[in-house]
This record gives structure tokens, C-alpha cells and sequence, in this order.
């Protein structure tokens, strides 16, 4: 049973940053790769970056460039840095889990934890 628990999430002028956290509790964290989704309204969640249990990343093209994941096995944490944000960003925030499989996986089935989210609002 893993528990996530994001904050961080706010309000920022277009061109500002956020830095997301994660808090994570339970033992297969440190074994487990992570992700970080969005889902803005009336659309469907989409995949931002993943980071193994190792530290590697991929990271999708909507925020290629101005984000950047890291993760402190030690503290159970995971963040997103967020910078040069876009309206088109405005979004609710998820960090998730995915305690099985051997391939990284960009998909949402393949995640099988979830924090509730945190929402990022970026005005023009």
C-alpha cells in the first residue's frame, strides 16, 4: 500500500515557476518508478514526466524544456520544478505510483497509486 499527498500547487503569472512536492509513504517507494500527470477540465489526464527508482527521467514534449523531476529516496519525496509556466498549463497536478512491471510506462492504467492532486492556475 503506497500513500502520495501532493502540495505545492497555486496560483502564477504566466512566465512564473512552481515547484511541486510529493510526499510518499510506504516501503515500495524507493523500488517503484513515479510519474507526474495532469488534467485540466473536460480533458483527459496526460503523462508529464516519469523518474525511476534510479533518478532517470523521460519527460513528454508538453513540458519538455521547462520542468524538471527529481526524487529523494531517502524522504519519501518526489517534486516537479516547473518554470516559464503557460496559461495552457493550468491544470490539476497528480503524482502517481507504479509498483509492478519491468518497462518505464508513460500510460495512466499502468500507475496503481495516486495522490489527489493540487492545482496549478497560471494567469495571463
Amino acid at each position: 500500500q503506497v500513500q502520495l499527498e501532493e502540495s505545492g500547487g497555486g496560483l502564477v503569472q504566466a512566465g512564473g515557476s512552481l515547484r511541486l512536492s510529493c510526499a510518499a509513504s510506504g516501503s515500495t517507494f524507493r523500488t517503484s518508478d513515479m510519474g507526474w500527470f495532469r488534467q485540466a477540465p473536460g480533458k483527459e489526464r496526460e503523462f508529464v514526466v516519469l523518474i525511476s527508482w534510479s533518478g532517470e527521467t523521460f519527460y513528454s514534449d508538453i513540458m519538455k524544456g521547462r520542468c524538471t523531476a527529481s526524487r529523494d529516496n531517502a524522504q519519501n519525496m518526489l517534486y516537479l520544478q516547473m518554470n516559464r509556466l503557460k496559461p495552457e498549463d493550468t491544470a490539476v497536478y497528480y503524482c502517481a505510483v507504479r509498483t509492478y512491471g519491468r518497462f518505464w510506462s508513460t500510460q495512466v492504467a499502468h500507475y496503481n497509486y495516486w495522490g489527489q492532486g493540487t492545482q496549478v492556475t497560471v494567469s495571463t
